[in-house]
């Protein structure tokens, strides 16, 4: 099947994938498409970046002391319990039958330990699930993505643009250094026309460069090596090109 006719299903196979859920000979075909095509690397890239913070969205939570104290005391009564039981049961040779009221207090201690138990984890549920709304709404929307990779095909950036906030958002995606004397700068390649920069990169892993869509509405971008501080755009890109790639627009 090709994905990139089908955007909506290479939106749930990348979504699946960062979240981990994409198991076996599924997940291999995915990472291969992925190595392939461009388009596919890129929604994996995205969705890895969105849920990267995942684990960050809920603070920690101590439980209330009573919670402890609860578990804690259920746990002690069903140890005594099970010690009259064995006392009992050295005592005589009739077994207590499962029905009988060892079993119903035993059933009763782990039902007692599962709801406290649940209250607990369905707190936790809701706290996390109202900071994960709020993030997918404010989450940015995303109409333009880009894997700017080297002459080897590996990728070093992933560029996304936002319109709402007239961003673009690039995110180191490979381990390149450029050197405390020099800077890498962000080019548009415009069919037929001259390098134009979008601007001149710091070392950060990611960073947002101001942009409007008339800007970022080019078939490719680049990445140049330049001086410390970049070049006047109108020279077009000094040092060598490290790394390119098109210019996508799609919608997540």
């Amino acid at each position: 099947m090709n994905l990139l006719a089908h955007p909506e299903l290479l939106e749930l196979l990348a979504a699946s994938h960062a979240l981990g859920t994409l198991r076996g000979g599924a997940r291999r075909r995915f990472e291969t498409l992925a190595r392939e095509q461009a388009p596919v690397r890129a929604a994996a890239l995205v969705w890895q970046g969105r849920l990267a913070g995942m684990t960050e969205l809920q603070s920690p939570v101590v439980p209330d002391p009573a919670v402890w104290t609860r578990i804690r005391n259920l746990i002690e009564a069903e140890q005594a319990q099970h010690a009259m039981e064995r006392q009992r049961d050295a005592a005589t040779p009739i077994t207590t039958p499962s029905t009988g009221t060892g079993g119903w207090l035993r059933s009763l201690a782990l039902w007692r330990g599962a709801a406290a138990a649940g209250a607990l984890v369905a707190v936790l549920a809701v706290g996390v699930g109202l900071n994960l709304r709020e993030q997918l709404i404010n989450a940015p929307a995303v109409q333009y993505v880009a894997v700017l990779s080297d002459d080897k095909a590996a990728a070093s950036m992933l560029v996304t643009f936002d319109p709402k906030k007239k961003q673009l958002v690039l995110q180191r995606v490979g381990s390149y250094s450029e050197g405390a004397d020099k800077s890498l700068q962000l080019w548009a390649l415009p069919p037929g026309g001259a390098p134009r920069s979008l601007g001149v990169l710091d070392n950060a892993p990611a960073l947002r460069l101001a942009a409007s869509e008339s800007d970022v509405r080019v078939p490719a971008l680049a990445i140049s090596l330049e001086p410390k501080g970049g070049v006047p755009s109108a020279g077009g890109p000094t040092g060598p090109v490290l790394f390119h790639g098109a210019l996508i627009e799609k919608t997540l």
